[in-house]
């Protein structure tokens, strides 16, 4: 079988069990496989693949026809502009997170960051790649996340203060700014998730039950960590905005701001406080 075969082959049974992007999800397993590039797969159609170049690929198929995520097929996710690696021991990172990021950067400059709940890492080193010079600080109550989370800053080349926490840290602070992308889903909700989601750690999903229990607990108890003026920036589930920004105001925030995702969503809060 060619190279364009055995794509049309892959991707008609990706389709088959309920794949989204089948044609898409078969280009970046053939390429892993083989390991080149994706788009070099284009000028190579007429290429023959022998058996021994396509069994690792049907083993690849299946898993992913069966829920696997890609990235975690794959080791990596793409993120920001950079490769990250991506695993069982954190949250696959979504183009939502990415939305939070740039609109975190459309305020000024902050000295101290603080990511909260860092899983693998990706909004710490981000603001670390992007402002070299600020001081950044990353929390996760899970050693394995962190372990990820240390191997990404070391891959990229960022330098990130990591620590164990339950949210906020016992030293660094105060900070300017303060993200987090928490657990907001409500526990009932979590078996109804589709299958890929299934695959991420229940502990960076569950967020009690009504999705807000550690958002809650955080913007009651992050004031004490930010400097006056300093912002907090959180990812939030998708009917939580009313909610999360009465918590704020409840907490004597001020500047509230809602944003949406790409799907218009309001997916996004920030606040000041003091």
């Amino acid at each position: 079988m060619t190279v364009l075969e055995t794509l049309t082959a892959a991707a008609d049974y990706l389709g088959k069990h309920s794949v989204e992007s089948p044609r898409l999800n078969a280009e970046h397993l053939l390429a892993h496989t083989l390991g080149k590039k994706r788009l070099d797969l284009y000028l190579e159609f007429d290429r023959p693949l022998s058996d021994a170049d396509r069994a690792p690929l049907r083993d690849l198929v299946r898993q992913r026809a069966q829920g696997k995520p890609l990235q975690h097929l794959l080791g990596t996710a793409e993120f920001f502009g950079h490769t990250f690696l991506c695993d069982e021991r954190a949250l696959i990172p979504r183009p939502e997170t990415e939305q939070l990021i740039e609109f975190a950067l459309q305020y000024p400059k902050p000295a101290r960051i603080l990511d909260i709940g860092t899983g693998s890492g990706v909004i710490a080193i981000t603001f670390a790649l992007e402002f070299p010079d600020s001081e950044v600080f990353a929390t996760d109550l899970h050693a394995e996340a962190l372990s990820l989370a240390r191997q990404n800053a070391e891959k990229l080349g960022a330098k990130v203060h990591f620590s164990q926490a339950d949210l906020l840290p016992s030293e660094g602070g105060p900070f300017d700014l303060i993200m987090a992308n928490l657990p907001y889903i409500p526990a009932g909700d979590i078996p109804d998730l589709q299958r890929e989601v299934q695959f991420d750690p229940v502990s960076a999903l569950d967020g009690g039950p009504d999705g807000l229990d550690i958002i809650r607990r955080l913007i009651a108890t992050a004031p004490a960590h930010l400097i006056p003026g300093g912002r907090i920036g959180l990812e939030i589930g998708h009917d939580q905005a009313a909610l999360v920004c009465e918590l704020f105001s409840g907490n004597n925030y001020r500047d509230i701001t809602v944003r949406p995702d790409y799907q218009g969503i309001e997916r996004f809060v920030f606040a000041s406080y003091g």
